[in-house]
C-alpha cells in the first residue's frame, strides 16, 4: 500500500507554542509509520516557516530550530502547484508533495481559521475544522451568540472592546449588576487558559481585563457569570456522521482549570470516564454533538461543559484542535471509547481525505 504524505505542522506565532510542540511529539511517536511518509514543517514563534528534517527530539525539547535541519518553505496556495515550497539560498526551490496535513497548532493563528483558510486555498485536504467553524468556536462572543441560538445553554456573558478611554470602574460595575460576583474574566481569543482571571471585587479588576486585552491579541474580553459545579468533557469526531467518545471529568483545588493545572497537572485530576450518572453521561454526548453541528465542525473537536449542582450542564466552548499529548484529554477520551491513538490518527486523516 502506498504511504500517504503526510505534513504535521507544529509551533506557530502563539502563546500555546509550547504545548504544540508537545502534542505533535506524542503524535509523531504514535503514529503508525507503515502508513504514513512524514513531513514535519514547524512555524518559529515570530511565523517563519521551515522543513524541518531532524528527529522528534529536537521537537519536544524545542531545538529543532537550528540550521542544520531546517529550510525555509512555504505553503503554496495555488492548486496547480500543490504543496510546500521549500526555498533555496541560491533562489531556487523544491516542491514537497503532500496528500494531507494534520496541524497541530494551538491558539491563535492555529485553531482561528487563519492557517485553515489557507490550507483550503492550497487544495490540500486537512485534519479538523474548516476556516470558518474554527473562527467562530475561537471566538468566545461569537460561538456564545451562535450556541445560544441554536438552544444550548451557556453562561451568561458581557462583551468588552478595548479603548484607551475605557472606564475600568464602569465596566466591573455594570458586569457585578448583570453577571453577578465572581466574575470571569477571558480573552475573547485565546486558549489553554491564558489571560483568564476570577474576580470577587474590584480590586485587580483593571490589571486583569489589560491581561485579558494582552492575550486576546484582537482587543476583545468577555465577562462571564461563574457557574457553580465542575467542569467536564467530551470528544467528538466526524463529517456527515458523528462518533460521541468517552466523558471525562476535572477535578481541580484551584478556581479554574488553569495552565499549570492543565499541562503540569497540578492540584487537579481528570476522571476518564466521569464519575457522573448514565442519564448525564448520555446527555453530554448528546448536547457536544448538537454543538458539534451547531457550529458546522469537522473531523474533531473537544467540547468542554459544566455539570450544576442540579445536575444541569452548561456549555463551555468548543476546542477545534485540542492537545494531543500522551495524557490529553481528547486522545484519553477516544481511548476510553475503543479507540487508541494510534487508530485515532487514522481515522481523522481520513476523515479529511474523504472531504
Amino acid at each position: 500500500m502506498e504511504k500517504i504524505k503526510l505534513a504535521i505542522i507544529f509551533g506557530g506565532k502563539s502563546s500555546e507554542y509550547p504545548v504544540s510542540l508537545h502534542s505533535a511529539g506524542s503524535l509523531i511517536h504514535k503514529i503508525n509509520k507503515e502508513h504514513y511518509e512524514l513531513i514535519f514543517i514547524g512555524i518559529s514563534k515570530d511565523g517563519k516557516w521551515y522543513a524541518y528534517d531532524g528527529d522528534v527530539d529536537g521537537i519536544e525539547h524545542d531545538t529543532w530550530l537550528c540550521e542544520a535541519h531546517c529550510t525555509p518553505c512555504v505553503l503554496s496556495s495555488s492548486e496547480g502547484c500543490r504543496g510546500f515550497l521549500k526555498l533555496h539560498a541560491d533562489g531556487t526551490f523544491t516542491r514537497i508533495e503532500v496528500d494531507c496535513i494534520f496541524p497541530i497548532l494551538h491558539g491563535k493563528n492555529g485553531e482561528d481559521g487563519t492557517i485553515q483558510g489557507l490550507f483550503e486555498l492550497s487544495g490540500i485536504p486537512y485534519v479538523g475544522c474548516g476556516h470558518m467553524s474554527s473562527a467562530i468556536c475561537m471566538d468566545k462572543e461569537m460561538a456564545h451568540i451562535v450556541m445560544e441560538h441554536a438552544g444550548i445553554s451557556c453562561a451568561p456573558f458581557v462583551c468588552v472592546y478595548e479603548a484607551d478611554d475605557l472606564d475600568y470602574r464602569k465596566v466591573y460595575e455594570h458586569a457585578k449588576e448583570t453577571l453577578g460576583l465572581p466574575i470571569f474574566i477571558k480573552p475573547a481569543n485565546a486558549g489553554s487558559s491564558f489571560g483568564i482571571h476570577r474576580m470577587e471585587s474590584f480590586d485587580g479588576f483593571e490589571e486583569a481585563m489589560k491581561d485579558a486585552f494582552y492575550h486576546d491579541g484582537k482587543g476583545k474580553v468577555i465577562l462571564e457569570t461563574t457557574i457553580e459545579g465542575f467542569e467536564i468533557g467530551v470528544a467528538v469526531m466526524g463529517n456527515k456522521e458523528l462518533f460521541a467518545g468517552s466523558v471525562d471529568e476535572i477535578e481541580t483545588a484551584a478556581p479554574f482549570f488553569d495552565y499549570e493545572g492543565k499541562y503540569e497537572m497540578v492540584d487537579s485530576h481528570i476522571y476518564c470516564p466521569a464519575r457522573i450518572s448514565p442519564k448525564l453521561f448520555e446527555e453530554a454526548r448528546e448536547i457536544a454533538k448538537k454543538a458539534y453541528r451547531a457550529m458546522n465542525c469537522k473531523g474533531m473537536t473537544r467540547v468542554d461543559m459544566f455539570v450544576t449542582p442540579e445536575d444541569t450542564i452548561i456549555l463551555n466552548e468548543v476546542n477545534t484542535i485540542p492537545g494531543f499529548t500522551d495524557t490529553s484529554r481528547y486522545p484519553t477520551m477516544m481511548k476510553e471509547a475503543g479507540i487508541p491513538f494510534p487508530e485515532l490518527i487514522d481515522k481523522l486523516v481520513a476523515l479529511a481525505m474523504e472531504e
